[in-house]
């Protein structure tokens, strides 16, 4: 097993930095958690809130960040209660669709969270 030589390629899924070839969509599917665990999001978003005012406090993230990953935090749950945010086997689980996003809509903030 060697590495990907791209480092973004391997913080694509949890599984894919493991592994020098992608990983077949029967093995996405059956370690995928996302199509159940999608019911956890609110408490996960919570989660995250928590984590990133935590972060802010401590001057870990800067109190710009803080509000960077509460707005794009807020603008997520509002696409999930309507219906409207995609979810990707690919990227595993609830966890790691959200972040995907966050990191979409804030850049580097959302990448600082966790």
């Amino acid at each position: 097993m060697s590495k990907p030589e791209n480092p973004e390629a391997a913080n694509a899924s949890a599984w894919s930095g493991r592994f020098s070839e992608p990983v077949a969509e029967l093995v996405q599917r059956y370690t995928a958690s996302v199509q159940f665990d999608q019911r956890m999001a609110e408490q996960d978003i919570r989660g995250s809130l928590a984590h990133a005012k935590m972060l802010a406090r401590v001057g870990v993230i800067s109190q710009q960040d803080l509000i960077d990953i509460q707005r794009g935090m807020g603008a997520i749950l509002d696409e999930i209660r309507g219906g409207s945010f995609e979810w990707r086997v690919d990227l595993e689980d609830v966890h790691m669709n959200i972040e995907r996003r966050l990191t979409e809509q804030t850049g580097d903030a959302g990448t600082r969270l966790h």
